[in-house]
């Protein structure tokens, strides 16, 4: 409520007009009506909202409040999508900082996840802005009594079972050390200045040392990898497995150091949908083909696993799925395509059943095509965000 207000002023001002969303997410029966009430208010200060509504899994295990930010997520960015918009503002404020820290500090987070969120992050082709990380939640609900507005509250902030709720409980008993969540805020702002300076050195390292082939491998020199400090070096890899696969999030940092252990032995290994090997080329990280999209219509323009743009004609129930050992099979010689024939398995190709029809990768007759399109852009460039 308040950032919509506070940004109704900042708009008026502009000429600007903007638009507002609310995501229910079916968790409460109250929310449909909060939902309503939010756009009530939008209406009143001239502004169009939206209800999304999220069904998640009944029963799904896991973490709820996870899976549910990350639906919200995805729903705001299709929505904005659809709207011709590309600037989405988000209500985070500084006790919000204050308790990520904490949560995190319970997870045993290293430096990335103990920094701030970014005030501006880029997901999902839209820019989603957090204009209140410096504002407190307190002084936002003073502003809102100041205008005489009514705010609701979800009854989720104060059940015991989010782990939020557990973080907020604990910072409120932390405040007799000096502990306070402007404290504990700038403590993760000097800490997402370190990130930052951490992924700087880490896209020069890719700059140096990376090499992309024409299958979207990465392929690493194992003598510049060794030479870099261990978390310029783990970086690097997590980077290169999270722009290989398209993952949004980095595996395990334990996991990352078996894997690197293991390079450095002359092992290969399988981590977040790649295949780790050690070639005389360097080390590749690779499309692992079972942890590839199944395959997917074969629309014009349509992006298959991520990063594979289809390009070109294709009759009606073709699909784009990996080449795979199948595709292999059939083709006479793969040789003249210049790749490893384990990137090529995880490579696109044009199938109509059980027909290979096109393998853009391999050969050279005319006809569909695929491009390299990761969403992040390059490998260098990429390595910025990760």
């Amino acid at each position: 409520m308040a950032l919509m207000v506070l940004l109704a002023d900042w708009a008026e001002g502009r000429g600007m007009a903007l638009a507002a969303v609310t995501v229910d997410h079916g968790l409460r029966p109250e929310a449909a009506a909060e939902a309503a009430a939010v756009a009530r208010q939008a209406a009143g200060l001239g502004i169009s909202h939206d209800i999304l509504r999220w069904q998640g899994p009944a029963g799904a295990p896991g973490n709820l409040q996870d899976m549910a930010r990350r639906a919200r997520y995805r729903l705001i960015a299709d929505w904005a999508a659809g709207a011709g918009i590309g600037h989405v503002a988000l209500g985070h404020t500084r006790d919000d900082l204050a308790e990520t820290l904490l949560m995190r500090l319970a997870r045993g987070s290293g430096v990335d996840g103990l920094a701030a969120m970014a005030p501006l992050r880029r997901m999902h082709g839209v820019a989603f802005l957090r204009p209140l990380l410096d504002v407190s939640r307190a002084a936002l609900r003073a502003e809102l009594r100041r205008r005489g507005l009514a705010w609701v509250e979800d009854p989720s902030n104060n059940d015991p079972r989010f782990e939020r709720v557990k973080a907020r409980r604990v910072l409120a008993a932390l405040a007799p050390l000096g502990i306070t969540a402007e404290r504990l805020a700038r403590t993760a702002q000097h800490l997402a200045t370190a990130r930052a300076a951490l992924r700087g050195a880490t896209a020069e390292a890719a700059q140096r040392l990376a090499r992309v082939d024409a299958g979207g491998a990465v392929w690493l020199d194992p003598a510049g990898l060794a030479e870099l400090p261990e978390e310029i070096r783990l970086r690097l890899l997590a980077h290169a497995l999270c722009w290989v696969s398209t993952a949004e999030y980095r595996p395990r940092r334990d996991a990352l150091e078996r894997l690197a252990a293991g390079l450095a032995a002359g092992r290969g290994g399988t981590l977040h949908g790649c295949r780790a090997v050690r070639r005389r080329a360097g080390i590749g990280l690779l499309r692992e083909p079972r942890a590839a999209e199944a395959a997917a219509p074969a629309a014009p323009d349509a992006l298959w696993d991520g990063r594979w743009r289809f390009v070109g004609e294709a009759p009606a129930g073709a699909v784009v799925r990996a080449l795979g050992a199948a595709g292999l099979a059939i083709l006479p010689d793969t040789r003249r395509a210049g790749l490893p024939r384990d990137v090529l398995r995880a490579s696109p190709a044009l199938w109509l059943g059980e027909r290979l029809l096109a393998a853009p990768l391999v050969t050279e007759a005319e006809g569909p095509c695929a491009m390299l399109d990761p969403p992040g852009g390059s490998f260098a460039q990429a390595a910025i965000a990760h």
